[in-house]
């Protein structure tokens, strides 16, 4: 099954060579030519990665209904993020210099000829990124260790020569459809492991026995204090700033197409959490019956997938987490190449060499997917954290640093370079300060707890907004862009259309 799995994936990649690799345009964004639906799948799966199908069930399991929080903060943050960003950013990039990234959209919108944010913003994108990639890298080694009881290393090496692959050769194109066939696999999975565990033991009455073995098991606000019911929920203000999704509203046909993605997107999140969810309570009630020993409560869908299912159906299961995996590290390492490429090497080479030697940029673009998955490995050799965890980091970072920024620059025509740049840091900084400082003192006060995406966030926006308000405005007429880009929103015409 799983030799099936890797070789349909590297038929897509073959795929996505042929069809759109013959530009930095095609490579890094698909021609802005990728339809409704794609988009919508390729968003959801390159959010969902392993953490979905093994970090949140692994997260219920422990803590109980309560972690829910995450899930109903992600699809809250994932819906107003398609009706907030969505548009406006499909119709500004293509309007600002038809930029291809987003460092290169923040120098366009301000008129940055320093290109001080571009080089700013792409060390932020390369740097959390880098250590994003690393998670699922980690997610990888784990799966296999545990379900095959392989070496953690080769488990690994597996994944990331197949991701490689499929993104060095088939870029963007390539990356977006096998997103949406591994998001098909993973709704699939997500689906069935909660109903069959079910069926297999007590039908709704598993959950009353999850309850009877502890009592806050099903209690969606008690187990957990309200700091962390805050700090759940504020995973949804990460998806202003996440590089690797809203790029995904970058690269659609057409602004008209939205509303079709949206619905058809938040439809898959909301049931594939669901599903995550319905693995970790009915896992709770499984693993007491069973008598099943599970050290790692990360691996419960693993676990239960074994157990449940015949082989044929437990190898299905496996490939659902691999496309978790994989479709999360394919979407990081693309956008950390085309952040390279665009952000550094154009730079370097200039703007008339990247108009003159297309194919030279698309060659750098593909080495550097194998730079930043080399990095990756080294430090995923030795994992010293949850899957969990390590996304929530690198999640919090981009958050906190591009999530005021693109929210201002969409909305608000008093920004300015100064200002951006300042904000970018002082985000950036505070979960830096947060993750290593402050948040080892939770054990002296709950509030030392707090999801480091939340004063990071706001250090972000109000940094940004004081010291626009004190600083010199961007030279370009602004009011004027913005009324132009709400106009073609409002008419659903991208700038080619008007």
């Amino acid at each position: 099954m799983l030799i099936i799995y890797f070789i349909v994936l590297l038929g897509i990649g073959y795929y996505g060579f042929k069809q759109s690799t013959g530009n930095v345009s095609e490579y890094m964004l698909g021609g802005r030519n990728i339809g409704p639906y794609v988009t919508a799948l390729s968003a959801g799966a390159s959010d969902m990665s392993g953490w979905m199908i093994m970090g949140l069930p692994g997260e219920v399991y422990t803590t109980g209904l309560s972690a829910a929080w995450l899930a109903i903060g992600l699809t809250l943050g994932a819906y107003i993020n398609y009706i907030v960003v969505a548009p406006r950013l499909r119709v500004y990039t293509e309007k600002a210099g038809d930029a291809i990234t987003l460092p290169d959209f923040f120098k366009n919108r301000l008129d940055d000829k320093s290109n001080a944010i571009k080089i700013i913003a792409g060390a932020i994108i390369v740097v959390f990124f880098t250590l994003y990639t690393h998670s699922g890298m980690v997610s990888g080694g784990v799966l296999f260790e545990s379900a095959f009881g392989i070496n953690y290393h080769f488990g690994m090496l597996l994944v990331a020569v197949i991701v490689i692959a499929y993104t060095f050769f088939g870029g963007y194109l390539a990356v977006s459809l096998t997103d949406f066939f591994q998001g098909v696999v993973m709704i699939i999975a997500m689906v069935m492991v909660p109903i069959v565990a079910m069926l297999q033991l007590s039908g709704l009455d598993t959950f009353s026995q999850a309850t009877e073995l502890k009592p806050t098991n099903l209690d969606l606000f008690k187990g957990t204090t309200f700091i962390g019911i805050i700090s759940f929920f504020a995973w949804g203000l990460g998806y202003f700033g996440q590089p690797h999704i809203i790029v995904r509203f970058m690269s659609i046909k057409s602004v008209k197409q939205l509303p079709t993605a949206r619905r058809f997107g938040i439809g898959w999140m909301a049931i594939s959490l669901l599903g995550a969810v319905g693995v970790g309570l009915t896992g709770i009630t499984f693993i007491n019956q069973s008598g099943t020993d599970i050290q790692n409560p990360e691996t419960l869908f693993i676990l239960m997938g074994q157990i449940l299912f015949h082989p044929l159906v437990g190898g299905f299961l496996l490939a659902a987490i691999l496309a978790a995996i994989m479709s999360t590290i394919s979407s990081q390492l693309l956008v950390t190449s085309s952040s390279l490429t665009e952000d550094f090497y154009k730079l370097i080479r200039g703007e008339e060499a990247a108009k003159k030697h297309e194919k030279e940029f698309v060659l750098v673009g593909r080495l550097s997917v194998i730079v930043v998955a080399i990095i990756s490995i080294w430090i995923a050799w030795s994992p010293n954290d949850t899957i969990l965890g390590l996304v929530g980091n690198a999640w919090a970072g981009f958050g906190a640093a591009f999530g005021p920024l693109v929210l201002l620059s969409l909305y608000w025509k008093g920004l300015s370079r100064t200002g951006a740049v300042s904000g970018m840091l002082a985000g950036a900084i505070v979960v830096i300060i947060w993750i290593a400082f402050v948040k080892p003192l939770g054990d002296v006060n709950d509030f030392f707890n707090l999801y480091e995406i939340i004063p990071g966030f706001l250090a972000s926006l109000i940094v940004t907004v004081v010291i626009s308000m004190i600083t010199k405005k961007p030279q370009l007429d602004i009011e004027a862009d913005l009324t132009d880009v709400r106009r073609l929103v409002k008419s659903g015409k991208d700038q080619k259309e008007s």
